[in-house]
């Protein structure tokens, strides 16, 4: 399994999200509608950090042996993230379709299948692939 394309594709997805979101959180919200008071930017804010704290643990990873028992963590945390990520954004994409939350949607979801295949396989040997 080529881990080392996952994490680098993760963490450039998750490093383009966390910088838009981290810099530009009033246009993120403008757009979807949200009022620009307080506590919705911080969190806009916060959640920017997140995800460019995932994309540095999975850039520093991925020349890592990842999959079975080999750093269990990292793609037990991916798994959790896109997986529940893609459940919550294909719920909202049933409740209200848009484009954006599809599109988003669809990459979780292949993600999240993509670390689930990782977390619960054995890498059989691989190096570092």
């Amino acid at each position: 399994m080529k881990t080392r394309i996952l994490l680098g594709a993760s963490a450039l997805f998750l490093a383009v999200l966390g910088v838009g979101i981290t810099f530009l959180p009033q246009e993120l919200l403008t757009h979807f509608g949200v009022r620009l008071e307080g506590v919705p930017v911080l969190l806009i804010q916060l959640l920017g950090a997140l995800y460019l704290g995932f994309a540095i643990l999975n850039w520093m990873n991925r020349g890592n042996r990842i999959g079975g028992i080999y750093n269990r963590g990292v793609s037990m945390a991916n798994f959790f993230h896109f997986g529940v990520g893609a459940v919550s954004l294909l719920k909202g994409v049933a409740a209200q379709f848009t484009p954006e939350v599809a599109v988003a949607a669809t990459i979780y979801l292949v993600f999240g299948i993509w670390f689930g295949l990782v977390l619960f396989t054995h890498p059989a040997g691989e190096a570092a692939t």
